[in-house]
C-alpha cells in the first residue's frame, strides 16, 4: 500500500491550495482517510478525518477555512485549504486505513507534502 500525496507548494496569505493523496496497491478497502500537519518545532496535529461513508471531522480551529473530501473509486482524500495564514506552513501528511485482501486494517501515511504561506 503507497499513500502519495500532492498539491502543496507557496501561497501568498489569503490564498488557497488543495492537496490531494492517493492510495494504491492491490485489493484495496480504504477505510477511513485524513489530513495531519506538523509543523516546524511542533508536534504533529490532526487536520481532518473522513470516513468512507462521507462523514467528516475537522480540528476545531480549522473547520472554518478547512475542507475534507474523497473520491472512493478513485481512493483519493482531498483537502481544500481556504485563507492560509502563515501559521499554516507545515508539512502536510494523509493518512488511511486500509483493510488488506484478508481483512486486516492497518493505518499507512503518505510522504507529506510542504505547504509554505508567505509573501
Amino acid at each position: 500500500v503507497q499513500l502519495q500525496a500532492s498539491g502543496g507548494g507557496l501561497v501568498q496569505p489569503g490564498g488557497s491550495l488543495r492537496l490531494s493523496c492517493v492510495v494504491s496497491g492491490s485489493a484495496l478497502s480504504v477505510d477511513e482517510m485524513g489530513w495531519f500537519r506538523e509543523a516546524p518545532g511542533r508536534t504533529r496535529e490532526l487536520v481532518a478525518t473522513i470516513a468512507a461513508n462521507g462523514v467528516s471531522s475537522y480540528s476545531a480551529s480549522l473547520e472554518d477555512r478547512f475542507t475534507i473530501s474523497r473520491d472512493n473509486a478513485k481512493n483519493t482524500v482531498y483537502l481544500q485549504m481556504n485563507a492560509l495564514g502563515p501559521e499554516d506552513t507545515a508539512v502536510y501528511y494523509c493518512r488511511a486505513d486500509v483493510a488488506s485482501a484478508t481483512g486486516i486494517v492497518a493505518g499507512y501515511w503518505g510522504q507529506g507534502t510542504q505547504v509554505t504561506v508567505s509573501s
